[in-house]
């Protein structure tokens, strides 16, 4: 199983379930590298500074050797699952590897990133390990990618703006400076859900969203943040009190990639039912 670091899967659970995650590429203080190589707190400082912070796709070559080591395990199929393509054009990386492969490589676009992304790997991967062939493989990736929802907390969408990557959000530019905006990730692409003034209102917005979302269906959570703060354990507490059918819930960290864009003090939680 092969993905890509957007994922924000936790390292234990992508070696736990053989997951393979190939790493986005960051340009920020004079040298470009995998996203995994930047320091965090290093590129946080970096955006608040107002320094340039550019993001790209992994190369093709990356894929290729990843897809070789998976053939030279024994893989006699390889499905990989990546970021929507409105956002970054690392699935047409994987397709351009692919080609390279010998054995059937199934590259999908999944619409979507972060731990909609994430779910929908741990599912596809769990279901590999027990026996499932490639198209059982993808007919449960999909059916958790496409029902998962993301609810996504920004100080300011200056930071998307500034990478292009605003979408329809920019439908909230130009509000006062105390209104917080609250996203999701439609159609590929960053939309807008609503703007709260001031940042905790905005928060209890985004927790609402979540549970309203999630209703009376067995899910799991995932509440994802650049740097750690008290925040996402309230919010964690919060989740775990007023969703009844909670079957996971855990705290990941937003990958450096996706915070060059979303910009630090991002918060956001993925609700993804149950298969």
């Amino acid at each position: 199983m092969i993905t890509d670091s957007t994922a924000c899967l936790p390292e234990q659970l992508a070696a736990q379930w053989g997951i393979s995650v190939v790493q986005l590429q960051i340009q920020a203080n004079g040298r470009i590298d995998d996203e995994s190589r930047f320091e965090r707190a290093e590129l946080v400082e970096t955006l608040r500074s107002g320094n340039p912070v550019t993001t790209s796709p992994p190369d093709p070559g990356a894929f290729f050797w990843t897809f070789q080591d998976a053939v030279s395990a024994g893989a006699d199929a390889i499905v990989s699952l990546h970021i929507s393509r409105r956002l970054s054009a690392t699935a047409d990386a994987a397709r351009e590897a692919a080609k390279q492969v010998r054995v059937p490589v199934h590259v999908v676009d999944t619409t979507t990133t972060g731990m909609s992304l994430g779910f929908a790997v741990l599912s596809a991967a769990r279901a590999a390990a027990a026996g499932a062939g490639p198209q059982r493989v993808l007919e449960i990736a999909g059916r958790r990618y496409l029902s998962s929802q993301e609810f996504v907390y920004v100080d300011t969408l200056e930071y998307l703006r500034r990478g292009g990557r605003i979408g329809a959000a920019a439908a909230l530019l130009g509000n006062a400076f105390s209104l917080k905006p609250l996203l999701t990730v439609r159609n590929g692409e960053i939309a807008p859900l609503t703007k709260v003034p001031g940042s905790k209102r905005a928060l209890a917005r985004l927790t609402d969203l979540a549970v309203q979302h999630a209703g009376e269906r067995p899910v799991d959570i995932a509440v994802a943040s650049v740097t750690p703060s008290a925040r996402e354990m309230d919010m964690v507490q919060q989740l775990r009190n007023r969703i009844p059918e909670l079957n996971d819930i855990m705290l990941v960290n937003i990958g450096t990639v996706l915070t060059a864009h979303v910009g630090p003090g991002t918060l956001g939680i993925t609700v993804a039912p149950v298969p």
